[in-house]
């Protein structure tokens, strides 16, 4: 097949999740392939391990087309099936990315003509765009540079010693801590004030009884007839008032 100029490669543009433990991201091949294809070609992205790149064969049909599921065994497969109209040669248009191994809904469904499944080692990978017609390969592009993935860490693999750490972070650390503990012992003090203030509240005064001898009473002298001293009689010379005469 005729080889195309083009080297496939990670995208440059600063977008989050470019490179994963399952997927990466590459660059669209626009105005690539133009003096190279038809608009009935075919346009296949081989991704396969690099120690299998040099054992690697372009399928010459259809049934020879290597899926995703024998990724494991054959160390290489052929995904994202595209055309000529995919990557148009337009000015104005915004750059595009492919991401690979982003589809995990069919990795295990070989009903499928192709599957972007996600990547089940970290690598190495290379990738190259690879063109079909009805008899076979026709073009390609240059294989790709190694291309690793991101790989997780046991918990148990971490180093968590204290030594490890840089001296800054261990001062950072430090007046953390001392002021986290300043901030608990002024809460516990705060509460404890509150708590001796309820306790030491005073009930309400009774009134204290006078003492013996504290204060004089004044004394009033009341002139009043006792009620059993009988009225006084009266002057002799004073008539006396007749009481009426009975009726006969």
């Amino acid at each position: 097949p005729e080889t195309v100029p083009y080297t496939p490669q990670i995208t440059a543009k600063s977008l989050e999740g470019k490179l994963t433990a399952t997927t990466f991201t590459l660059d669209q091949p626009i105005c690539i392939f133009d003096q190279y294809v038809n608009s009935t070609d075919d346009i296949w992205l081989v991704v396969a391990f690099t120690n299998a790149t040099s054992h690697f064969k372009n399928p010459t049909s259809k049934i020879q087309i290597p899926p995703y599921q024998k990724l494991s065994t054959a160390l290489h497969y052929m995904t994202l099936k595209t055309s000529l109209a995919f990557f148009p040669c337009a000015e104005n248009r915004a750059e595009s990315v492919l991401r690979v191994g982003s589809d995990t809904s069919c990795k295990d469904d070989r009903s499928l003509e192709y599957c972007n499944g996600p990547l089940p080692r970290p690598g190495p990978y290379r990738v190259k765009f690879l063109i079909l017609d009805t008899n076979g390969s026709k073009a390609e592009t240059r294989w790709s540079q190694q291309i690793m993935l991101k790989q997780g860490h046991k918990a148990s693999s971490i180093d968590t010693w204290p030594g490890r750490r840089s001296g800054t972070m261990v001062v950072i650390t430090s007046i953390l801590s001392s002021f986290i503990g300043i901030l608990v012992i002024l809460f516990l003090c705060t509460v404890a004030y509150e708590c001796f203030k309820l306790w030491r509240r005073e009930e309400p005064a009774v009134p204290e009884e006078p003492r013996a001898g504290s204060f004089r009473e004044r004394q009033y002298d009341t002139h009043h007839i006792s009620p059993s001293q009988a009225p006084p009689q009266p002057p002799s010379d004073v008539p006396r008032p007749h009481s009426p005469a009975a009726s006969p």
